[in-house]
């Protein structure tokens, strides 16, 4: 019989970091797990993660720097296998504050807008460059 705050047997109350993210679903593999927390791109409860064996559970928060965002998730639970996306969303909690995801969305802008002088000219505007010198010659 189990007492009361304790983990029924058989359960972990702990995780291995690069598991938790690979089972997340915020790496692709175990490896690049691993390989963001090594680079230091995870946090845990604000201190650099530094080794992919480093221990979590659940209560935790992990804020993530991949694929050019910066996400806050507190961890809900732990995983036991890399099931679907719905199953993976279970094991977090998103604590990312709404304003800064439509900051980023805005910032991404939309392909083909571009502020004038800034960086190469597209297609479209070599083509309007070079008819403007056809015509003014």
């Amino acid at each position: 019989m189990t007492k009361p705050g304790q983990p029924a047997p058989g359960k972990e109350t702990s995780q291995r970091l690069d598991k938790w993210l690979w089972f997340a679903r915020l790496a692709k593999s175990r490896t690049l797990a691993a390989t963001a927390v090594v680079e230091g791109k995870i946090k845990v409860n604000r201190v650099k993660a530094e080794k992919a064996s480093q221990t979590v559970k659940v209560g935790d928060v992990i804020t993530s720097r991949l694929r050019r965002t910066v996400r806050v998730l507190k961890i809900a639970g732990l995983g036991e296998r890399r099931g679907p996306a719905a199953e993976a969303q279970l094991l977090y909690e998103d604590l990312t504050p709404p304003a800064e995801r439509n900051e980023q969305r805005e910032d991404a802008g939309s392909w083909g807008e571009r502020t004038a002088g800034s960086g190469r000219p597209t297609k479209r505007d070599r083509r309007q460059i070079e008819e403007l010198k056809r015509s003014g010659s």
